[in-house]
């Protein structure tokens, strides 16, 4: 099949699924076109079968806001005629699905194209909430011909806000559990913790939902009671101050900010805990990609992280804003190597079992079989 894939390029869950499903996709023999205004950040190999569209955004002294929807729809347009695209398929329903469906009206019949969109959290339990967008998010989501979202969380969030009139199916974020899978790395362990340390580890995006100041808290509290070091993967807006926390509360010295980084699965091979605090997560990728690589997480019971982590066998979840609870789970698994390396070992075995690529892209495959099938 030709499919267009259009994302969020930016270094963000939604964007590293997407990308990593087309890739998956093109190895698979489809013909994939990334359409967006960037190159998608993990698409920095070539890759047979595996095409780019940018989206330009042109000056127009009229215009004191930039069109990135109507820019993208003509971009779209161009690809889905010239490429003979079979789907079109969108990563966020704001605005690449409204995109989408601007495109389908504008080819008229012309083409068949079919329109799926992914739902990955923000867009609907974020953005899809403000009055002034939540019409449009549910006119994207009836209007495409299929809706899939990441988590059995975030479809019945869907179908409980915006729609009783489409079905959401639940197709799960996946990884490369042959990429991600812990390696034995003394010298990595040893640049981050010189006299044997034991490693807490955080990675995303930096924004305000991720609660930084909190992995900053819990890992204050959890130095008490064992050494340790943490790293922090990653960059945003929350950064400076965690930054200023980590100073403020006399850990400076214990704590690494590493910026973004690729080499993720080498990184997390040296972490013992992996810390994920948020107050809103649609799935927990990060959370998936640590579990991999046998890192047991010690997360919040938000949104669709129960959905991944499994409590009291590969990490702990806790209620949002428990500092406490969080760093004496952290510190009681790290205090009983047998109890850390059975969780270790779960960790691993829930990430092959239920969310490898290989389980997940057949899925979409299927998906989208069906849905060009339907008249």
């Amino acid at each position: 099949m030709n499919i267009g894939i259009v994302c969020y390029p930016t270094y963000g869950g939604s964007g590293v699924v997407a990308t990593e499903l087309g890739a998956a996709l093109a190895a698979r023999g489809h013909r994939v076109h990334f359409i967006t205004y960037a190159q998608p950040m993990r698409l920095d190999k070539f890759q047979d079968n595996i095409f780019y569209h940018e989206v330009d955004l042109p000056a127009y002294p009229l215009f004191e806001f930039q069109l990135y929807a109507l820019a993208l729809a003509g971009k779209i347009f161009d690809v889905a005629k010239y490429e003979n695209l079979d789907i079109l398929h969108v990563h966020y329903a704001i605005p690449h699905a409204i995109s989408g469906y601007l495109v389908k009206q504008m080819l008229n019949g012309k083409s068949d194209i079919k329109l799926i969109t992914t739902l990955h959290g923000t867009d609907v339990t974020l953005i899809g909430l403000e009055p002034s967008f939540l019409p449009l998010v549910k006119f994207s989501i009836e209007q495409s011909d299929a809706v899939t979202a990441v988590s059995r969380f975030l479809a019945e969030k869907t179908k409980t806000g915006f729609t009783d009139k489409k079905d959401v199916e639940v197709i799960n974020n996946f990884i490369d559990t042959e990429l991600y899978k812990r390696e034995e790395c003394p010298q990595r362990r040893k640049q981050f913790a010189p006299n044997g340390e034991k490693i807490f580890m955080h990675t995303s995006n930096f924004r305000e939902v991720k609660r930084i100041p909190d992995v900053i808290k819990i890992f204050a509290a959890a130095l008490e009671h064992i050494p340790a070091k943490l790293a922090l993967i990653g960059d945003g807006p929350e950064r400076a101050e965690a930054e200023r926390l980590s100073r403020e509360l006399g850990i400076a010295e214990h704590t690494r900010f590493l910026g973004k980084q690729s080499a993720l699965p080498q990184i997390l091979s040296a972490a013992d805990i992996f810390l994920l605090p948020s107050q809103s997560e649609s799935f927990g990728l990060a959370a998936l990609e640590a579990m991999s690589c046998g890192v047991p997480v010690v997360a919040t019971n938000m949104g669709g992280i129960p959905e991944v982590v499994s409590h009291g066998e590969t990490g702990y979840i806790a209620e949002l804003g428990d500092i406490k609870r969080m760093a004496r789970y952290a510190v009681d698994l790290l205090k009983h190597p047998r109890r850390w390396e059975e969780f270790s070992q779960n960790a691993r075995n829930r990430a092959v079992q239920l969310f490898n690529k290989e389980l997940i892209v057949p899925q979409y495959e299927a998906l989208y079989r069906k849905v060009v099938a339907a008249k």
